[in-house]
């Protein structure tokens, strides 16, 4: 008892603080989407999602207990075999996963629906961790980045097979965590450079682009034609910028699938089929906007009550908050999840292992990604990508591996001077 007593003085209740604040926070605002005055229901009744997400919020306060009384040496040594069977789950759910929305990513074992990609951000967490708190991974060295891609790149292609491409994306967020370890800047700035001009193509007529790219090839290779090398590189960097251009459209209309092509149509120019493809986001703009500074209050809101935003207790539920709390309200939100990136931050910073500081790295990165992509999305500034809101979304399978990829982090920081002593 003495032990338990200890580790619990140990364990950082400033982020425990931030978690329960949020998490409840979200029940309120779950219940708030599926309240109907006009037939008043409990928010505690298992007829509604709120009263299932209260289901899923005690399911994982046993997450953490079991989480807590785990030795903490279990994360680091089998990270590896956490990860396999999870990637062995993944493959699974292909040929016996139950197809939602499209999405073949869920086990359904009666009432109960669980979803393997959400739990492999944090088996994938640990692996990364694992394989980067070896001393002799160098990053620097091509055949180094080739094997470490393979940790992420397998997971993502797994998912992608489901149909879940929003998921999969978050994958991507482990950049942040190569860089930090290593990873050489150009393929970074490279990522970003692609993206960006992927979003310019479809705003702009690609002639137009071709014409710009051309003119800034000639003015650097002016200011560098006395060097060989550098215009060579410019040349090649201006024609592979140029097939970048030109595949996007071959891309949009052949690789992705309709509903895919809908969202980046509809983040490009929603007001073109607002009762369409520009649907949702017209909507969930409309139902934030119209929460003013201080909102309409608590389950005050009529976008939320008539059902005008899609999805709103799942991949929409930022609209709720901004129409019945308003600017206000948004901004708290803002703030509590920023308390809780720079918190993990610094706790990552402070760890004594490796493992446990890389492992810290991932999480921030994966609770970025959330965050700054389903807020974007219901606001018009990224295409909508079913990217659950942490803590807030209804879900069980999110909700869990969010705990999970919590907690684990706390629990590796309670024990770091432990790990100092070995």
């Amino acid at each position: 008892m003495a032990r338990q007593d200890s580790l619990w003085n140990r364990v950082d209740w400033l982020l425990i603080s931030i978690f329960f604040a949020l998490v409840i926070l979200g029940w309120l605002n779950i219940y708030a989407v599926v309240y109907d005055e006009e037939q008043v229901q409990n928010i505690f009744s298992f007829d509604l999602n709120s009263g299932k997400q209260l289901v899923f919020i005690a399911g994982s306060i046993v997450i953490i207990i079991a989480i807590m009384i785990l030795d903490f040496k279990f994360f680091d040594s089998f990270a590896y075999y956490l990860y396999a069977g999870v990637i062995i789950l993944l493959v699974l759910v292909l040929i016996f996963g139950t197809e939602i929305a499209g999405n073949k990513s869920w086990f359904t074992l009666g009432a109960i629906r669980l979803q393997p990609s959400e739990f492999a951000k944090f088996t994938t967490a640990l692996a990364l961790a694992k394989y980067f708190s070896n001393r002799t991974v160098r990053l620097d060295r091509f055949n180094e980045q080739i094997k470490a891609s393979l940790w992420v790149l397998i997971p993502i292609g797994l998912i992608v097979l489901q149909g879940d491409v929003g998921t999969a994306m978050v994958f991507l967020s482990f950049i942040f965590v190569y860089y930090r370890e290593g990873l050489p800047t150009f393929y970074l700035i490279t990522g970003i450079s692609a993206a960006v001009i992927f979003i310019l193509t479809l705003m702009v007529n690609q002639v137009y682009l071709l014409i710009g790219l051309g003119i800034i090839g000639v003015i650097l290779i002016g200011f560098n034609y006395k060097k060989l090398r550098n215009v060579m590189l410019i040349v090649a960097g201006v024609i592979l910028v140029a097939g970048v251009i030109l595949s996007v459209d071959y891309t949009v209309s052949n690789v992705l699938k309709p509903h895919q092509q809908n969202r980046l149509k509809a983040l490009i120019n929603p007001d073109a089929d607002p009762l369409g493809y520009g649907w949702n986001v017209t909507q969930s703009k409309i139902a934030i906007g119209s929460g003013g500074t201080f909102g309409k209050g608590f389950l005050e809101g009529t976008q939320t009550k008539f059902d005008f935003v899609p999805e709103q207790s799942t991949d929409f539920i930022f609209c709720t908050i901004g129409e019945e709390h308003g600017w206000i309200g948004s901004l708290i939100l803002v703030f509590l999840f920023m308390a809780l990136m720079l918190r993990i931050v610094f706790i990552a910073e402070r760890q004594k292992s490796n493992f446990a500081r890389i492992y810290g790295y991932c999480v921030a990165s994966i609770f970025f990604i959330h965050f700054g992509i389903n807020i974007g999305m219901t606001i018009g500034l990224f295409p909508v990508a079913g990217i659950p809101l942490p803590f807030f979304s209804y879900g069980g399978s999110s909700l869990w591996s969010f705990t999970i990829l919590l907690f684990t982090l706390i629990k590796l920081d309670a024990h770091r001077m432990q790990v100092l002593m070995r």
